[in-house]
């Protein structure tokens, strides 16, 4: 049988309720929807980790970021580790990369060992050794409009003058899909950083004209009435989506015009969301929904019909998806499932909650079931901190009664009960992640520690 062609698509903090398969009203994502109708549609999909270089790093490893050793944004992915390329390449595919790195720099700026804004050497992609066209981290080395790439020979190369960069991403990608000579399958990595905000300018850019032609946008529920920028920025930020989406719509049509669309799978997610400052002080590195909650779309052998898969999925399940696609056995390292086991019908004892691990704004845990959120941070650390023996209990929601989480109950005395029966939950998917088993305190308790 033929190797599928594989194509894994990444957006940048991309809520999963900007698109219309998950009930956003406006005409955001029409070709999303359609790869939907078409394939497979994953209702309830987190990531593992909601900050870049460690979901990134998840992303290709399989493992947990703690595991990993990049718990933060600017660690090293390590080079002696096992990766998805390695995985692939091994197995007879021609491995590509295309876009947003971030897992090469961890050093001071400006040091050796900072790649933010130079070529990545070679023995730091990852494995990605047969295409390489990309940027340790995107947005120190472009905007919207304006910016540069490195190609496998560290040479850059520079965005045609006034052309918007996922229409410059997606150019490229064009360029290396009619560029194959079909005798090899590709496994093809393409790491948009739409719709993350613009760094230096602290904005997001759409398309121009995005805040007029979005500007009728219905507020996210745990958005309205809340404080943030999202008044002001949300109309930029569906037209980086809705450019997204556009651009899908041209990677299909080239699929099917070299005739190998219907041997290629291609899976669209993105890395984590955003929550407009209503959290915290910026757009992410927190336990709720609008910050974990991601699209999560699959089309193409093995994921076809239309269908929904209702049960909760992590980004951890990925990895092991995508090499089960390509016909190796994911390797015990790898800490989720494939996804093809929910899509045939063929999983026993899935999983009834994700696991996420939180970093930099703190030292955090959470789990998400069906009805419950559960977060606990630990007292007296800070967020570069890997881990702890002690949490105490931060957030606790009613996802059925509160499904916005405006009404925390960390310290509802009529749920004492089920906050301990989360804890033990937590403490499990800690252990099978290969951390320690914590003590985790109530909350007054934990406020006592840090005092």
């Amino acid at each position: 049988m033929t190797k599928p062609n594989i194509l894994f698509i990444l957006s940048d903090q991309q809520r999963w309720d900007t698109c219309g398969c998950y009930g956003q009203p406006l005409h955001i994502t029409p070709h999303l929807d359609r790869m939907a109708t078409d394939g497979v549609r994953f209702e309830n999909a987190f990531t593992c980790q909601p900050v870049c270089g460690p979901a990134r790093a998840c992303l290709q490893t399989g493992k947990y970021a703690t595991e990993i050793g990049c718990h933060t944004n600017h660690k090293r992915l390590p080079s002696d580790g096992t990766t998805l390329s390695n995985l692939l390449s091994g197995n007879g595919y021609e491995a590509g990369y295309i876009g947003k790195w971030h897992l090469a720099s961890c050093g001071p700026r400006n040091g050796e060992d900072d790649f933010r804004d130079r070529p990545v050497p070679r023995h730091l992609r990852g494995g990605y050794d047969d295409y390489w066209l990309a940027a340790d981290v995107l947005e120190f080395t472009s905007h919207s409009y304006d910016g540069h790439m490195y190609d496998a020979n560290m040479v850059r190369r520079d965005f045609p003058e006034g052309r918007y960069r996922v229409d410059v991403l997606t150019d490229w990608t064009l360029e290396y899909l009619r560029t194959r000579s079909g005798e090899t399958p590709f496994f093809l990595f393409l790491s948009y950083i739409e719709p993350h905000h613009q760094n230096d300018h602290g904005h997001f850019e759409g398309p121009h004209g995005s805040k007029t032609r979005f500007s009728n946008f219905v507020p996210p529920g745990d958005l309205a009435n809340a404080g943030g920028n999202w008044r002001e920025e949300y109309p930029d930020y569906l037209g980086c989506v809705h450019s997204l989406d556009e651009n899908l719509r041209r990677i299909r049509a080239a699929l099917e015009a070299l005739d190998v669309a219907d041997n290629t799978l291609i899976i669209y997610t993105s890395d984590h969301g955003s929550h407009f400052c209503t959290r915290n002080s910026e757009y992410k590195r927190s336990c709720h929904d609008g910050c974990i909650r991601i699209p999560m779309v699959a089309c193409g052998p093995g994921f076809s019909g239309g269908k929904v898969v209702d049960e909760l999925v992590s980004l951890i399940d990925l990895p092991p998806t995508v090499v089960t696609a390509g016909g190796v056995n994911p390797p015990e390292s790898m800490r989720g499932r494939p996804l093809q086991e929910l899509v045939s019908r063929t999983a026993t004892h899935w999983p009834h909650e994700v696991f996420v691990q939180i970093s930099e704004s703190q030292c955090g845990r959470a789990i998400r079931t069906g009805r419950w959120k559960y977060s606990v941070r630990a007292p007296g650390r800070t967020g570069a901190d890997a881990n702890s023996d002690v949490y105490m209990e931060d957030f606790l929601y009613d996802l059925e009664a509160d499904p916005h989480e405006q009404n925390n109950l960390a310290s509802s005395p009529e749920h004492t009960e089920i906050r301990a029966e989360l804890a033990a939950r937590l403490k499990k998917r800690m252990l099978a992640a290969g951390e320690n088993e914590p003590d985790i305190v109530p909350l007054s308790e934990g406020k006592a520690i840090i005092a």
